[in-house]
């Protein structure tokens, strides 16, 4: 049940229409309103010079109320106007990056990894934090019924078993890596089902028909009733990247303004929803990151060989 990525990426039509880019007249080396960005100095965009286009895994039914304010601020801190694109699945953010149709971007680890190694041009800078004194990371939890007799991984055999989508690092690389661990083959010894999102699969999990057992990350469990966890594992937290072709300055402001924002910061600049529930439950600060604390994820994709680690 591995997925490949299709071998020419960077030029899907499929992208287009799963980020909704199919408005973008502009191509990802000179922006649509007529003047030359193919300069270093100058900079590319993915659509053109006065839009950055934000693109966005699809974890949860609410990602985009989650993301909103942060698009909102990007736009205030930037003085562009910012596109928010959530990308019908994993992959389709992975050829997006890769065929430069993305400025910003809310990616997972795998995600990340994935589309650099099949050669797009991105820079880490952030990954949120959702408590105070946390560090950059989350949980990825293997989770059963409530009143399911498995209490541990090894009752995964044979079962079925849901995972979020092949590209995403709790929901995926990580659970397929601690199924290893376990002797148990993830495409093999269990019948793998994908549910697309985090709460689709914390869902059909504690439903206990499609599903017999699962993975998906804490935030999603925690939501959910109905569940038992029955073993859970730290991953790296989900990096915000920037496209390598911006211009300095618009980097620079990323960095600069972005890699340590908190939520306080975001509602004091009076961004809309800012002080939504929804957003304090997911976002509580942004905290620096680069690519070498990602390099864990490039060690797991050596044990599990992973088609989607693979270059294209």
């Amino acid at each position: 049940m591995k997925l490949s990525l299709p071998k020419a990426l960077a030029v899907g039509a499929a992208v287009v229409l799963s980020l909704g880019l199919a408005a973008c007249s502009g191509s990802a080396n000179a922006s649509s309103d007529g003047d030359s960005t193919t300069s270093a100095s100058a900079g590319t965009f993915a659509k053109d010079s006065s839009t950055l286009v934000f693109g966005v895994v699809p974890d949860t039914v609410n990602t985009q109320s989650n993301y909103q304010p942060i698009a909102d601020y990007i736009a205030k801190i930037t003085g562009k106007k910012v596109e928010y694109r959530e990308s019908s699945d994993y992959t389709a953010l992975i050829q997006a990056a890769i065929a430069g149709q993305v400025d910003v971007a809310s990616f997972s680890g795998f995600t990340y990894v994935t589309a650099t190694n099949g050669g797009a041009k991105l820079t880490p800078f952030a990954s949120i934090i959702t408590k105070e004194g946390q560090e950059p990371g989350y949980y990825s939890e293997a989770i059963v019924p409530q009143n399911s007799s498995i209490t541990s991984l090894d009752g995964f055999k044979g079962k079925k078993v849901c995972f979020v989508d092949p590209s995403s690092t709790s929901g995926y690389l990580f659970p397929s890596y601690n199924l290893l661990e376990a002797k148990i083959d993830p495409t093999t010894d269990v019948t793998p089902v994908f549910a697309g999102k985090h709460d689709a699969s914390a869902l059909k999990v504690s439903q206990g028909a499609e599903c017999d057992a699962g993975f998906a990350e804490d935030s999603a469990v925690d939501a959910q009733p109905g569940l038992k966890v029955i073993a859970k594992t730290m991953v790296p937290g989900a990096p915000m990247v920037f496209s390598n072709t911006l211009p300095d300055a618009i980097k620079k402001d990323l960095s600069d303004k972005l890699s340590n924002v908190t939520i306080a910061d975001i509602q004091k600049a009076g961004i809309k929803n800012a002080d939504s529930q929804g957003f304090k439950d997911t976002f509580f600060a942004f905290s620096p990151v680069d690519d070498k604390y990602y390099d864990q994820i490039r060690d797991i994709c050596k044990v599990t060989k992973a088609t989607q680690c693979e270059a294209q």
